[in-house]
């Protein structure tokens, strides 16, 4: 008995470097070698009191059972067993000659433990052919047993038979088995402890809560179901880190280092003007994208751009283009100036120094208005006939257009117009209401 002992436990420790717990379904099959003790005292249902006095127990000191078991689903199993023996105590008797024991059983093996367990408590049930010296039997076998598992692969398993004998009362017994369980059968391809028959990714190493799938940066996302494999993210953005916690994941996030919105690509826009700052000339600038984000130049300072305003060195309003609108003041001002050019005596030549230098004022007033266009009215006195007094309102008029033009106007801007004696703005009757009504006056033109 010490030397099987002594094989039992070397065989033990040579396997007990295996894997861990393994499932009965990932190595279906199960070798077991041991030894036995057949009970052949008076045996029945009614004296299992006897079962486990060992003074009448038989055993020999060598393996001397073998047994092949295939897991079949929810705990059961399907197994074959053969044992033999060498009997000296039968029944009552002791110290009889040796009576060779030969059994050969088929059981169904039903564990009463979940999956992967340490300890095994289990019930078979079966039946059997027995030979004891001359004689044999069919058998039904009922027993229990327990089996302690090291890791995956090696384990002990005890179990204790009563073998009902069909046809002889003489042939019915108690067997103890004690053996060394060798499970086998599963196929791991990459090593990692999950079979490839339950490994959702059997040829990368992985890790059994995920299926036998990897999880590359431990985030607990699958390296298969991962955007970012490599780099620990979350759930939310698919695995995927947002490091500058904008709302996008870096591989979404055209700058991930910076927060920024979703509109831009996650890239910050500090001065809404809708170009991101890492392709904006002016980032802290509200511009214009054509103009790569920077402001266009507004000499003036009116709003309006310079590429867009008609009067780029003269502030305006928007709604003339960039230009100065024309106050109802400056035409008051401009027929104040016009009313003191004066003329040679029934004619159209400007005459002395002070009607030039009014001339040259009052085209600094029109330049102060670039798109404005204006309207040189000439007026006369009742002096003369109509027609006449007609005709030297244009000619006056004509004389300050071109007088105007000479000093540096815009002769497209300036147009000119004759109304003779029909608009008096004085007494014709008088000598004072005659001169007021020769004269030349400004309204705005189309």
């Amino acid at each position: 008995m010490k030397n099987i002992l002594k094989v039992t436990f070397l065989a033990i420790a040579l396997f007990s470097f295996g894997t861990s717990m393994a499932q009965d379904d990932n190595n279906p099959w199960v070798v077991t070698f041991g030894v036995n003790a057949v009970d052949t005292y008076p045996t029945s249902f009614n004296t299992f009191n006897e079962v486990y006095k060992t003074q009448h127990w038989n055993a020999i000191p060598s393996f001397a059972s073998l047994s092949v078991s295939r897991y079949v689903t929810e705990g059961f199993s399907v197994a074959g067993r053969f044992s033999v023996n060498q009997l000296t105590k039968y029944g009552a008797q002791e110290n009889i000659d040796n009576l060779s024991f030969a059994a050969m059983d088929l059981f169904l093996r039903k564990s009463l433990v979940g999956k992967s367990p340490t300890w095994e408590p289990y019930l078979e049930a079966g039946f059997g052919y027995v030979s004891i010296g001359d004689e044999e039997a069919m058998s039904l076998n009922g027993g229990i047993g327990v089996g302690y598992w090291f890791n995956d692969n090696i384990g002990l398993t005890y179990q204790t038979n009563y073998k009902h004998a069909v046809s002889d009362d003489n042939l019915r017994h108690f067997q103890h088995t004690l053996g060394v369980a060798v499970k086998f059968g599963g196929i791991d391809t990459d090593g990692d402890g999950v079979y490839d028959k339950f490994d959702a990714c059997p040829e990368e190493a992985g890790l059994e809560e995920f299926g036998g799938c990897p999880d590359t940066d431990g985030d607990g996302i699958i390296d298969g179901e991962d955007a970012c494999p490599n780099r620990a993210g979350s759930v939310e953005m698919n695995g995927c880190p947002d490091t500058d916690g904008d709302g996008l994941s870096d591989i979404e996030d055209a700058c991930p280092n910076e927060p920024g919105t979703a509109a831009m690509g996650g890239c910050p826009d500090t001065d809404g003007d809708g170009l991101n700052d890492k392709d904006d000339a002016c980032p802290e600038e509200a511009g214009d994208a054509a103009n790569n984000g920077c402001p266009w130049p507004d000499a003036d300072g009116d709003g309006v751009p310079d590429k867009d305003d008609a009067c780029p060195e003269l502030a305006g309003v928007a709604s003339n283009n960039g230009c100065p609108e024309l106050p109802q003041d400056v035409i008051s001002t401009l027929n104040t100036e016009g009313s003191m050019i004066r003329f040679r005596a029934e004619s159209a030549v400007i005459v002395g120094e002070d009607s030039q230098a009014v001339i040259q004022k009052i085209k600094g007033i029109l330049d102060s208005y670039p798109t404005a266009k204006f309207v040189v009215e000439g007026h006369a006195s009742s002096d003369g006939s109509k027609g006449y007094n007609q005709k030297l309102s244009q000619d006056r008029a004509n004389a300050v257009q071109e007088a105007l033009v000479a000093a540096g106007a815009d002769a497209a801007r300036i147009s000119t117009a004759a109304y003779g004696e029909d608009r008096p703005i004085g007494d014709n009757n008088t000598v004072a209401g005659r001169k007021s009504n020769r004269r030349v006056q400004f309204s705005v033109g189309e």
